[in-house]
């Protein structure tokens, strides 16, 4: 019995360390080794197309080669300070948007009848049937001359106030702009603020919102002192699959932003391909990296905090 009792034990702990083994290591196959890579490339020195070892042993002497010229030059040009810091402001204002836009639609998803609630899931989720490349590219349509969003938009006067924003380069022109760049945004990511709100606002507890009623609270106090505080958790979820990819977004820049858009995106593909100067690029990319580290760790810290409050 006592055999038979350490052999499930055994396997018991073996099932628990797999699955919990697993997700690490496909970040470490896929995310920590590649990135160590990169981090190589953005302090190696470059012999023709050869990338020098970091780390050599000659003579008896191990030597340590670190090129930091890179990462002071990223701090000494203002091209790639003005760069991320247009990334970062078109990323924060997209997840803005995406929460003003998202929240109302999520509550309305977790407060609707039961049986509706998959179909408006399915409507949420129902751009994901098609190609985000040809999404983006039915934005471009949409918005160029003689596009009907783009007609529309002219009819009711909208491009006069995208002008006097400064959102659009002129009158009834909204291709290659601010405006153009953060629709396209806001209309790719908004599933991903949208499914974590509703996830989280569909297991909120009424009663509470009963009893907030019965003592007297008005039902905005009670959404603004109950519902809110308990939809952090989706809210900082929502924000974050938001706010991440944005800053590092490609493709809609490229199609749908213009001059006055550039964002790290588009500076790392020319690093890239166009300078093929990947020691340059590799800087960039780490940096991106980094950036994108913060809120995650930021996120990360009030989980802590909030699964140590609820023990």
């Amino acid at each position: 019995m006592l055999t038979k009792l350490r052999t499930l034990l055994t396997w018991l702990t073996r099932g628990r360390t797999a699955v919990i083994g697993a997700p690490f290591l496909w970040l470490l196959v896929f995310f920590l080794l590649p990135f160590l890579i990169v981090l190589k490339i953005s302090v190696s020195e470059v012999d023709g197309v050869v990338f020098k070892d970091v780390v050599s042993f000659k003579d008896g002497v191990l030597l340590l080669a670190i090129k930091l010229s890179n990462y002071a030059f990223i701090t000494e040009d203002d091209l790639y300070f003005k760069t991320y810091l247009s990334s970062i402001k078109y990323a924060g204002v997209t997840t803005v948007l995406c929460l003003a836009i998202g929240y109302p639609f999520a509550y309305f998803m977790a407060r609707t009848k039961a049986s509706l609630q998959p179909a408006l899931l399915m409507l949420v989720m129902l751009p994901f049937w098609t190609s985000f490349l040809l999404r983006v590219y039915a934005w471009k349509g949409l918005l160029s001359e003689h596009g009907w969003v783009a007609e529309f938009l002219t009819t009711l006067g909208v491009d006069q106030l995208l002008l006097a924003a400064n959102l659009i380069p002129a009158a009834g022109k909204y291709m290659n702009s601010p405006f153009s760049l953060v629709l396209g945004m806001v209309y790719t990511y908004l599933p991903f603020m949208i499914l974590p709100l509703y996830g989280n606002l569909a297991k909120l507890d009424l009663r509470l919102l009963e009893a907030a009623s019965d003592l007297g609270a008005t039902p905005w106090v009670a959404f603004w002192k109950i519902t809110v505080p308990l939809s952090k958790a989706g809210i900082i979820a929502g924000s974050m699959l938001v706010f991440i990819p944005c800053i590092g977004e490609f493709v809609i820049p490229e199609l749908l932003g213009g001059p006055q858009t550039l964002m790290i995106g588009r500076v790392l593909w020319d690093e890239f391909f166009s300078n093929n100067d990947w020691p340059m690029a590799s800087t960039v990319a780490v940096v991106m990296v980094l950036l994108i580290l913060v809120p995650l760790a930021i996120f990360n810290r009030y989980q802590a905090i909030a699964q140590e409050t609820k023990r």
